[in-house]
C-alpha cells in the first residue's frame, strides 16, 4: 500500500480501484476495524514517545487509504496554494465529521508542520488523549470565550512564530450543514496577531457520518465522496471583516458546488 499521496498540479483524486462504491459489504464494519487497529498502534507508539510528525501524517494517510478500500473516493484540490506559501498558516475550514480529523495531517504535515485547536475534553478521552497529546494541540473549553480566544492567541502565536500551522475549525459543534452564523473569528485573529496568510477549506466529509451512539463512529458510506478544497491564501487586512467574508464565500460555494453536481 502507497503510505503518500501523489499530486498533479497540487490535485488528488482517488485511483480507481475497480470496487463498486455500493458494492462493498458491510463497509463500516470493515473500516472500523482497520481504523481500530491504526488508531493503536498510534497509541503505542505516543506512549513510548515516537508518535512524531512523519508517524502522524502516515497514520492519517493509512486511514484515507483504509476508507478508500471501502470504497469512498476522494477529491482534494488546492494543495499548491498552501505548498509554495515560505512559512506557517493558518486553516480555518467548517467542519462535517471526524474525518477531516483526521485525514487532513495526511495532505498538511508532510509539507508544513500543523497542528489543531481542539476541545479540551478530547484530551481526556482513553487512548486517543496521548495520540493528541503527542502533537501539542492547543486546547478550549467552548465553555468561556474570553479565556479560550486569549489561550489561543497566547499559545497559537508562539507556535506559528515556531513555524508550526495551526487548522481552526471555527464551528461550535459538527455540523454537515453549513451556518456562517455559527462560523466565528478566531483564526481570523489569530492569523492578523502572528501576521501569517490565512488558508481556508471547504469541506464536503458526509461519507463519514455523525453516530447517534458515538458521535466520532457514525456510519462509512461509500456512496459519498470526500470533497477537500484549499483556497487561495488570504492576507488580513484591518480588523479582518473582508478576509473573514471571503472564507465564508469559499467554504459555501464549495460545499454548494459539490452537491449540485452530485444532485
Amino acid at each position: 500500500m502507497i503510505m503518500h499521496l501523489s499530486y498533479t498540479n497540487g490535485i488528488y483524486h482517488s485511483p480507481l480501484s475497480g470496487l463498486s462504491r455500493s458494492g462493498v459489504r458491510v463497509p463500516s464494519l470493515r473500516f472500523y476495524v482497520k481504523f481500530l487497529h491504526i488508531v493503536f498502534t498510534s497509541y503505542m507508539e505516543a506512549k513510548r514517545g515516537q508518535y512524531d510528525g512523519t508517524r502522524w501524517s502516515l497514520s492519517s494517510i493509512a486511514i484515507l487509504r483504509a476508507l478508500e478500500s471501502v470504497g469512498v473516493s476522494f477529491d482534494i484540490t488546492g494543495v499548491d496554494y498552501f505548498r509554495t506559501i515560505d512559512g506557517p498558516c493558518v486553516f480555518i475550514a467548517n467542519h462535517m465529521s471526524t474525518l477531516e480529523t483526521v485525514v487532513l495531517p495526511g495532505i498538511i504535515q508532510p509539507i508544513k508542520d500543523v497542528t489543531f485547536i481542539v476541545k479540551q475534553n478530547l484530551l481526556e478521552y482513553p487512548v486517543f488523549k496521548h495520540i493528541l497529546s503527542a502533537r501539542n494541540p492547543i486546547a478550549v473549553t467552548r465553555k468561556h470565550p474570553r479565556e479560550d480566544l486569549k489561550r489561543v492567541l497566547e499559545e497559537g502565536s508562539e507556535k506559528l512564530r515556531a513555524g508550526i500551522s495551526i487548522v481552526v475549525f471555527p464551528q461550535t459543534t459538527r455540523t454537515t450543514e453549513f451556518e456562517p452564523g455559527q462560523f466565528n473569528t478566531i483564526g481570523i485573529k489569530l492569523a492578523k496577531r502572528a501576521q501569517v496568510p490565512v488558508i481556508p477549506i471547504g469541506l464536503v466529509s458526509e461519507a463519514w457520518g455523525i453516530g447517534k451512539l458515538i458521535k466520532d463512529f457514525g456510519k462509512i458510506d461509500p456512496t459519498k465522496s470526500v470533497h477537500l478544497a484549499f483556497g487561495p491564501p488570504l492576507r488580513v487586512q484591518g480588523r479582518g471583516d473582508t478576509e473573514h467574508e471571503q472564507v465564508l464565500d469559499f467554504i459555501q460555494s464549495h460545499i454548494d458546488e459539490k452537491r449540485c453536481r452530485k444532485g
